[in-house]
C-alpha cells in the first residue's frame, strides 16, 4: 500500500483491535449502512465522496448492492449488526447510531467522527400520571422496559435507583400501558408516539446521533483508498 498522509484530525487515534478474520479483497471498500433513517441521511455524505449506490434498499431485496464506483460497495444489515460487521472485517466502515454503540461498547472500532444525523434523545418515559420523580425520591423499585438494557443499568445505577429491567424488542410504549413495566428507556424523536400512546418523557440519558465507524486494520490496509471517502465525510459535516 501507499504512505498516503491520514488526516491530521484523525491520524494519532488508531486504536490496536485484534481481527479475527478478513475475507474482502483490499481492493474493495465494503460501507455497512442500516435501511431507513440512517441510510437516507448517509447518502449527502456518500455523494460528497462521489459514491452513489446503484439501488434503494427500500426497493430491492438485495443485501449486497453495487455503486458508481467498481471498487466500492454497500452491505445492508440490521442496525444492531453494523458494528459486529465492522468490527470483524466483513465491512470496512459503516454508519451506526451512538445508542447501538454505548449498548455494545464498541469494542475494536475506530470511531472517528460524529456524523450530526439520524438525531434523537435517549429518554425515560412512564404513562401520563406516574409520578416517576417522588417514586425515585422514595426509593421505590421500578420496574423498566427497554431493549437498551446496558445503557439503562449504567443510568439507574449512577443515579442509585433501583430497578428490573425487563428486555424487549418493540412496542415499547405498550409497557407502561398494561403494567408490565413502571417506566420505559427508549429512543425519542419528536415525541408523537408516546403522546399517542398517552406517555411523557420524564429523564433525558443522552443524546444520540449516527457516527462513523472503521476497521482499524482495513484503514491500515486499504488506506490509500480510503482516505478519500473518510476526507470527503469530514469536509462534508465540517
Amino acid at each position: 500500500m501507499g504512505s498516503a498522509a491520514l488526516h491530521p484530525s484523525y491520524e494519532n487515534r488508531l486504536p490496536y483491535a485484534k481481527i479475527l478474520f478478513y475475507k474482502v479483497s483490499p481492493a474493495v471498500i465494503t460501507i455497512a449502512l442500516s435501511k431507513g433513517r440512517i441510510f437516507d441521511e448517509t447518502l449527502p455524505l456518500l455523494n460528497a465522496a462521489g459514491i452513489r449506490p446503484s439501488e434503494d434498499p427500500e426497493r430491492s431485496r438485495k443485501l449486497i448492492i453495487g455503486t458508481n464506483q467498481r471498487e466500492v460497495r454497500v452491505i445492508i444489515l440490521r442496525a444492531t449488526d453494523v458494528p459486529t460487521y465492522v468490527q470483524y472485517g466483513a465491512a470496512d466502515l459503516g454508519v451506526a447510531g451512538k445508542d447501538v454503540l454505548d449498548e455494545q461498547g464498541g469494542q475494536g472500532l475506530y470511531q472517528p467522527l460524529d456524523l450530526n444525523i439520524a438525531r434523537c434523545r435517549m429518554m425515560v418515559a412512564v404513562r401520563n400520571g406516574f409520578d416517576y420523580q417522588r417514586a425515585v425520591r422514595q426509593g421505590a423499585r421500578l420496574k423498566v422496559a427497554t431493549k437498551y438494557v446496558q445503557t439503562a443499568r449504567e443510568h439507574f445505577a449512577a443515579k442509585g435507583v433501583h430497578v428490573d429491567l425487563i428486555k424487549l424488542y418493540g412496542s415499547m410504549e405498550l409497557a407502561p400501558l398494561v403494567g408490565l413495566a413502571d417506566a420505559i428507556v427508549d429512543l425519542v424523536s419528536t415525541g408523537g408516539t408516546l403522546k399517542a400512546n398517552n406517555l411523557v418523557a420524564v429523564e433525558e440519558i443522552a443524546p444520540i446521533s449516527s457516527r462513523l465507524i472503521v476497521n482499524p486494520a482495513s484503514l491500515k490496509l486499504k488506506r490509500k483508498a480510503m482516505q478519500p471517502i473518510l476526507d470527503a465525510f469530514f469536509e462534508a459535516v465540517a
